[in-house]
């Protein structure tokens, strides 16, 4: 069997409520058998990468420059893009399914490109989401432990074991 990955997306910076619930969904993460996926760089996705690590997780960083040196210490794998912000797409597509904490705009665009491409996304914190149409593929959850579980629901939804 091929495994998981799940990408963790958020801000650069956050508070401590938020750095603490992406500790806890990287340790599940790691705990779940899943490589984590994020940005890289500092704010939640240093906290995911640090539970994941903590956890004896592996975890991967798609930067969006070109110097790897500007990874967070718990970044096992870097990816440099050169890409700016159009790395976000890189960043949720390499995740079966994404968890989003947090965050501002850049955090919406991954948000929108993971629902584009068909990656479920559960929404731990930040923004809300509805139009005309529902929201089809999108999941709120009020702790990283349920964040966890709508994931796994998704993904044996869409066929990918686990």
């Amino acid at each position: 069997m091929e495994p998981e990955y799940i990408s963790v997306i958020g801000g650069g910076q956050c508070g401590a409520a938020e750095y603490a619930a992406a500790v806890e969904v990287g340790r599940l993460v790691a705990e779940a058998g899943a490589t984590l996926v994020c940005g890289g760089l500092s704010g939640i996705m240093e906290a995911a990468a640090r539970g994941a690590k903590e956890a004896g997780g592996a975890t991967i960083g798609i930067l969006p420059g070109h110097e790897r040196s500007l990874a967070n210490p718990y970044i096992d794998h870097v990816v440099t893009t050169g890409m700016g912000h159009a790395r976000n797409l890189a960043v949720v597509s390499s995740g079966d399914a994404v968890i989003a904490i947090g965050g501002s705009f850049g955090t919406l665009s991954e948000i929108g490109l993971a629902g584009r491409v068909g990656r479920p996304v559960v929404i731990l914190s930040g923004w809300r989401l509805q139009n005309d149409q529902g929201t089809e593929g999108i999941w709120y959850a009020s702790s990283p432990r349920e964040a966890m579980a709508l994931v796994r629901q998704a993904l044996s939804a869409k066929g990918t074991p686990r």
